[in-house]
């Protein structure tokens, strides 16, 4: 039986983080925190930290690995204060090392700053040679330091927090999405175009900042409605204040609603898992096909599959088996190993699927390598027919705002056409959603989203050098 190996886990765009904040002074701020990271724990794995300040005093530990390793009951203890921010990272910019664990840090004359970022700046270069000029110490290489020293230049300058943070926003260009703790208050922040996203909660009395709704669920708080693009709220002991330093221009990620954000989220006002069912059955419409099975690629095709089987009629099963407890490991299979297809992530189940023409659903392909090695693996388990069914368009373009994409030259729709990656991949028949009925399966307009890695209309101005690094010269053959 063919199954499928380790390296097979990498072929999905990569989240930035997740920034998780609280003001609670009559709570464990620390232990909140680390159920928050937690439960964004999806949305990066390779560093996790905490801050904590009460007044001037600051405490904070980060390091590299999972929010589970690189914090135990002892640590957390030791972190005590009134108001707290957390980060969970997937590097995008900057080396995947300890320098560049988050929260960072700026002092300050008003006292330390502390900023958890999810996002990319595209003026990165220009605001780090601008601080460098300022004399400024960059010990990190990531654009979050950069936005962190922004603000401390600005208040050192004279301004207060709340005017020097709008000050430092206001020389960032790209996808922010921000929580930051100074010694008497908690502050998040969108950019204009909102296109990672950010929610407000209330536990008692008491404000709590995420990156998605499921943070907010783990805690016990109640969402209150989302952080709008280029908002800025600060929240202290007096209460919650607003501060529209921008102009809205709402393009939120819609990449963030088809794949990154858990099921149990809410987003954009729409209950993810709802949504993702609904472009399942939007795709049965567009592209059905005779089959005898549905199956799912777990865990992030499920509820788009659930949707497809519905509306087609067709029986929804498990065809493979996820292995929910292999997580990045250090101890790598050999070669040989892999070879003999040492079962670590999924494997397919063939009581459900010999004999059977079988509809697998996925959310989106990248690379193919993934798919390539599914498709064998259900075939070797006995699988009559293979169908691919992806609930969302061809991925043709890189991102410039937080998801860690390959060049445009190693996104296959960016140059086979769907025929060409079926038969790359070894499917009887592929069919992707159309962009069309991925944002008719949503409640909200398309102009709301950022759909950039579908189509390549980039909302936030790209420069030239970031462009030319990642895209290729000439019009590519795309999928369609």
């Amino acid at each position: 039986m063919s199954n499928l190996s380790t390296d097979s886990a990498n072929d999905k765009p990569e989240e930035a983080c997740g920034v998780f904040g609280i003001f609670a002074p009559e709570e464990d701020v620390a232990k909140l925190t680390y159920f928050g990271l937690f439960a964004l724990q999806h949305r990066g794995q390779e560093s996790a930290g905490i801050a904590v300040l009460d007044g001037e005093h600051l405490l904070m530990h980060k390091d590299m690995g999972l929010v589970s390793r690189v914090f135990d009951e002892e640590m957390l203890r030791t972190l005590t204060g009134e108001i707290a921010v957390g980060h969970t990272r997937y590097s995008t910019t900057g080396s995947s090392r300890r320098v560049n664990a988050q929260p960072v840090l700026s002092r300050t004359r008003l006292g330390p700053v502390v900023l958890a970022h999810n996002g990319n700046l595209v003026n990165s270069t220009q605001l780090r040679r601008e601080l460098l000029e300022r004399h400024h110490t960059l010990v990190a290489t990531t654009d979050s330091e950069e936005i962190v020293h922004a603000i401390g230049e600005a208040v050192d300058d004279g301004m207060d927090w709340i005017s020097g943070t709008i000050h430092a926003l206001k020389r960032c260009k790209g996808a922010f999405s921000l929580v930051m703790g100074t010694p008497d208050r908690l502050m998040g922040t969108r950019d204009p175009n909102g296109v990672r996203p950010l929610v407000l909660g209330q536990l008692g009395e008491r404000y709590v900042l995420a990156s998605e709704t499921c943070a907010l669920n783990i805690i016990g708080a109640t969402y209150l409605r989302d952080i709008e693009p280029g908002e800025l709220v600060s929240i202290t002991a007096e209460g919650l204040t607003s501060h529209r330093w921008a102009v809205a221009e709402p393009k939120l990620c819609i990449f963030e609603m088809i794949y990154f954000a858990r099921p149990d989220s809410r987003m954009n006002g729409e209950s993810l898992y709802m949504y993702r069912e609904r472009l399942g059955e939007m795709l049965a419409l567009q592209s059905p096909v005779e089959a005898d099975v549905v199956i799912a690629v777990p865990d992030s095709g499920t509820p788009a599959a659930i949707g497809y089987a519905r509306q087609a009629g067709i029986p929804f099963q498990q065809g493979l088996i996820k292995n929910h407890y292999v997580g990045r490991t250090f101890i790598q299979p050999t070669q040989s190993m892999r070879e003999a297809g040492i079962k670590m992530k999924l494997n397919p189940l063939p009581d459900v699927l010999a004999g059977k023409r079988v509809v697998i659903v996925d959310d989106s392909i990248v690379r193919g390598t993934t798919s390539r090695k599914i498709v064998k693996a259900l075939k070797d388990a006995g699988a009559k027919e293979v169908h691919m069914r992806i609930s969302s368009p061809p991925v043709t373009h890189p991102c410039f705002y937080g998801i860690d994409t390959d060049s445009q030259d190693q996104l296959i729709a960016a140059t086979k056409s769907v025929q060409e990656i079926a038969h790359h991949i070894g499917v009887d028949s592929l069919a992707y959603l159309s962009k069309a009925g991925m944002f008719e399966a949503a409640s909200s307009t398309g102009t709301n989203f950022c759909a950039a890695c579908f189509t390549g209309n980039y909302p936030i101005e790209v420069p030239d050098s970031m462009r030319h690094a990642k895209l290729m010269l000439e019009k590519p053959t795309v999928a369609t």
